[in-house]
């Protein structure tokens, strides 16, 4: 792995920072997190405080790709909703201060937890942190976009299709060998695509709980994590991801409830989690759920096999992330039983 990617130059840095940013004073240290897949984050440590960085990785990427530019962007737009975000202090666009566009939010300090059968928590208190992932969900969707200035943060037309077109894209820019299932699950996801003639509204792209802060010893979410996905588009699409993430198998690549006795754990079944989800928005009901899954699966397959190449060229920002390769013609195989039931 290049060291770049866990390194800052913290005296160019902080040099930068006491010029540009408002508030800010050095010197600073800078100490990577651990856990993540796609922009390097870091602890800034420094006298006027402590502070959090994402980076672009450094070297050559995706197109589109690792746009924290336009994380910055959400975070700025959101901090006068209901969607309890950190707040954005600052984006710098010059490669040349630490060798990739950064941008530094607020550090808030909580907890995020990775097991979603939420060993931490009683029973009742589970089911309280199911209730509040969904309300918070709803409370992304249901935000004026108008009024948050972001008429103009996605494109028109159907959702899916674009989605599908662009993570195909994705996918054969960062194939590293033929994998049939995949093929297979992409020529189905364009056969199956339903009309899409939903409202754009804004959604996360990577909804999850390990993108979610609570509070300390809490239920309640007090930051939403990791906007690099998000973009207009439908809603569903965080809805069926976030439960196609309940349905993956537990492993040493995914955290998932496949096999679990929710009702055991205080932790709602997926009828009731969509059901919940669609009183708060005021929904019906649901079409195409298979497809939607499908598609979560499909695209998050193609997410793991540019994390895989990323890694083979030695720029991906956790030292995990070669095992990922693993999961693409797993994620594509439960794809396909699903839109070819």
């Amino acid at each position: 792995m290049s060291k770049q990617i866990d390194t800052i130059d913290e005296k160019s840095l902080a040099d930068y920072l006491e010029r540009d940013m408002a508030g800010f004073y050095g010197p600073v240290t800078a100490k990577k997190f651990s856990n993540g897949q796609s922009n390097p984050t870091f602890l800034l440590s420094a006298k006027s405080g402590r502070y959090v960085l994402r980076r672009k990785p450094p070297g050559v990427l995706l197109p589109s790709a690792h746009a924290v530019d336009r994380e910055y962007r959400v975070l700025k737009a959101l901090a006068h909703t209901d969607v309890p975000v950190a707040q954005a202090f600052h984006l710098c666009e010059d490669d040349a201060i630490i060798g990739s566009m950064f941008y530094v939010m607020s550090y808030v300090q909580g907890q995020v937890y990775w097991d979603p059968s939420l060993p931490e928590f009683s029973k009742a208190d589970r089911g309280a942190v199911y209730d509040e992932i969904i309300r918070v969900m709803a409370a992304l969707h249901s935000v004026d976009i108008s009024t948050a200035g972001l008429t103009d943060y996605g494109k028109s037309g159907n959702y899916f299709e674009r989605q599908i077109n662009r993570w195909t894209k994705q996918y054969r820019a960062s194939e590293t060998e033929a994998i049939p299932v995949m093929d297979r699950l992409i020529d189905g996801l364009n056969t199956k695509l339903p009309d899409d003639n939903s409202p754009a509204c804004l959604i996360h792209g990577d909804y999850r709980l390990d993108n979610l802060m609570l509070g300390e010893n809490d239920t309640r979410i007090i930051a939403v994590l990791d906007w690099e996905l998000s973009t207009l588009g439908n809603p569903l699409a965080d809805l069926a991801y976030f439960c196609m993430g309940l349905r993956l198998p537990k492993t040493a690549h995914s955290n998932g409830l496949a096999g679990i006795d929710r009702s055991e754990l205080g932790i709602p079944s997926e009828e009731a989690i969509v059901a919940q989800y669609c009183q708060f928005r005021g929904v019906e009901k649901i079409d195409h759920w298979n497809f939607y899954l499908a598609f979560s699966y499909f695209r998050l397959a193609a997410i793991a096999q540019g994390v895989y190449k990323r890694s083979l060229t030695g720029n991906a920002s956790n030292k995990n992330a070669a095992k990922l390769g693993e999961m693409v013609h797993v994620l594509a195989t439960m794809a396909i039983e699903l839109i070819e039931d």
